[in-house]
């Protein structure tokens, strides 16, 4: 049963998914240890506590860069005995000390179709204004692994909705989450739990 931490800065949404997940069954080979919060008094860590899920908090704001505060993550990452590492709406890019140190094995999702509107800068709703106002027909998110640049490792799964002619941001976020987000990221999760990701050359396929 390998240990998975789960890495959070506000709502934990996407936490709550993978809870409900593992609960279902549709999670398998894996079990949620940890969860670290970067800020204090986020609901989070409240999901967490009704689920009897330990919880840590390293705030952001007391570490003078991302490097220190990195050192810190990884220092929890090791003492929790994380086998993988799942970023849902952690709003910190972690330095390469974490990146290198758990190499195809920290996943994320983003709320676009990789290589769209991703990278510095494109986090939340920005994601989605700049979906919306280059006029997309399709959008989606994308689960992949973490490495040393901001979505640029791995793509495991990828999934699609249709772009709504009156669309808001707010509500393309919202049939995002609940068509793709939340269903592909406990997908993936299983996946690696069960060993069925295979890295060829730098690219993730399912086994």
């Amino acid at each position: 049963m390998k240990n998975i931490v789960v890495l959070v800065s506000g709502g934990g949404t996407n936490l709550q998914a993978l809870i409900d997940a593992e609960k279902s069954g549709i999670i398998q080979g894996g079990k949620i240890t940890c969860v670290i919060s970067s800020k204090d008094g986020v609901y989070a860590l409240e999901r967490a506590k009704n689920n009897d899920i330990p919880t840590r908090v390293i705030p952001r704001k007391e570490y003078s860069d991302s490097v220190s505060y990195s050192k810190a993550i990884l220092d929890a990452l090791n003492e929790e005995k994380a086998d993988l590492v799942v970023l849902a709406g952690f709003m910190t890019i972690l330095d390469e000390c974490v990146t290198k140190a758990y190499a195809y094995k920290i996943i994320n999702v983003h709320p676009a179709l990789i290589p769209s509107f991703c990278g510095e800068g494109y986090y939340g709703l920005k994601v989605h204004e700049a979906a919306l106002a280059y006029g997309v027909k399709v959008s989606g998110a994308t689960i992949h692994f973490v490495n040393e640049e901001a979505d640029a490792g791995a793509i495991i799964l990828q999934g699609t909705v249709e772009v709504q002619k009156d669309d808001t941001p707010e509500v393309l976020q919202r049939r995002i989450m609940e068509n793709v987000e939340w269903k592909l990221l406990p997908k993936a999760v299983s996946l690696f739990c069960q060993d069925r990701i295979e890295i060829v050359d730098g690219k993730a396929y399912v086994k």
